[in-house]
C-alpha cells in the first residue's frame, strides 16, 4: 500500500509538471502581437503623459472654428477649445473605460466558467441558461436602455457595457475548464481530497491564461467601440473629454456638413487605431495553440 501511494504521488507530480509545462510554454511573439503591443503602448504613453503632451487646457475656450495651423495643430471646435488637447486627454477616458470594462468582463467570465465547468450539474445548467439568455438579448439596445436610466458618468457606461459583454468569454473559458477537469492530474488532486479552490487557482487558472489575455484584449477593443458609439449618440459622460464625445459635438455642430475634417476625422482615426492595436494583441491568442504545437 505505501508503494502504491508513493507511486500515485510520483505519477501525480509527473502529470502535473507536464500540464504546467504545456500551459506555460513560451512562444515567440508574432508580427501581429508586436504591432499590437506597439500601438497600445503609444496610446498608453499618451494617456499617462497627457498633461505634458497637451499644448493647451482642453477646457479653455478661445476663438472658434480655427483651421489647423502652427498655433493649433488640429484647429479648434465650436467654442474655441484646442482639438489636439481634447484628443490627447480623450485617450485617458477611452482607455480607462475600455480597460476597466475588460477587467470586469474577465473576472465575471472566469468566475462563472470555473463554477460551471468544475462543478457541472445544476450549477452548470444554471450558468449556461443565464449565458444563453444574455446572449439572446440585443447588446446595443440593452446597453442604451440601461445607461439612459442610470446617472451619467464613466461608471454607468462601464456597468452598462459589462452586463452583456461577458457571455462570449464565459462560453470559451467554460469549454476549456471542462477539458482540464478531465485531465489525470486534476482527477488525482480531487481523489486525494485537495481543496476545490486550491485546484482551481493553482492548476486550472494558470492553464487558462492564454485565453484570458487574448479575450481581455478583445474586450477592451469592443468596450472602446461601444463607448464611442454611446458618446456619439449623446449617452456618454459629457463632463469628461473622450473620443466619442468629440465626435458627438463635431456632428452635432454640423462639422461634417461644413467639412471641418480636422474636427471629426482625428477621433475616428484614433478609435480605429486603438481598437486595431488591441485586436492584434487578441489575435496572438488565437495563434498560441498553433505556435505551441509546432515549437
Amino acid at each position: 500500500m505505501p508503494q502504491l501511494i508513493r507511486g500515485s504521488r510520483r505519477a501525480n507530480l509527473s502529470t502535473e509538471k507536464m500540464a504546467k509545462r504545456a500551459g506555460t510554454k513560451k512562444t515567440k511573439m508574432n508580427a501581429a502581437m508586436i504591432w499590437g503591443a506597439a500601438i497600445v503602448g503609444v496610446f498608453v504613453l499618451v494617456a499617462v503623459l497627457a498633461p505634458v503632451l497637451a499644448p493647451y487646457d482642453p477646457y479653455k475656450m478661445g476663438i472658434p472654428y480655427i483651421k489647423p495651423s502652427a498655433e493649433h495643430l488640429l484647429g479648434t471646435n465650436d467654442v474655441g477649445q484646442d482639438l489636439l488637447s481634447e484628443l490627447i486627454y480623450g485617450t485617458r477616458i477611452s482607455l480607462f473605460i475600455g480597460i476597466f470594462t475588460s477587467i470586469i468582463v474577465t473576472v465575471v467570465s472566469l468566475t462563472l466558467s470555473l463554477l460551471s465547468g468544475y462543478y457541472k450539474g445544476a450549477i452548470d445548467k444554471a450558468v449556461t441558461a443565464i449565458t444563453n439568455i444574455t446572449m439572446g438579448l440585443p447588446d446595443l439596445a440593452l446597453t442604451i436602455l440601461l445607461i439612459a436610466y442610470l446617472n451619467p458618468g464613466k461608471l454607468s457606461v462601464i456597468i452598462s457595457i459589462s452586463l452583456t459583454a461577458w457571455t462570449g468569454t464565459a462560453r470559451i473559458l467554460r469549454s476549456r475548464v471542462l477539458q482540464l477537469c478531465e485531465m489525470p492530474f486534476i482527477k488525482i488532486e480531487q481523489a486525494i481530497g485537495m481543496n476545490d479552490f486550491i485546484i482551481m487557482i493553482k492548476h486550472i487558472v494558470p492553464n487558462l491564461k492564454d485565453i484570458i489575455l487574448s479575450r481581455a484584449a478583445l474586450s477592451v477593443s469592443a468596450a472602446m467601440m461601444t463607448e464611442a458609439g454611446l458618446s456619439f449618440l449623446g449617452l456618454g459622460d459629457f463632463g469628461a473629454k473622450s473620443w466619442g464625445t468629440i465626435l458627438h459635438y463635431a456632428f452635432y455642430q454640423n462639422g461634417v456638413i461644413r467639412n471641418y475634417y480636422w474636427w471629426y476625422l482625428p477621433p475616428i482615426l484614433c478609435t480605429s487605431l486603438a481598437v486595431l492595436g488591441f485586436m492584434l494583441l487578441g489575435y496572438y491568442g488565437a495563434q498560441k495553440a498553433k505556435l505551441v504545437k509546432n515549437a
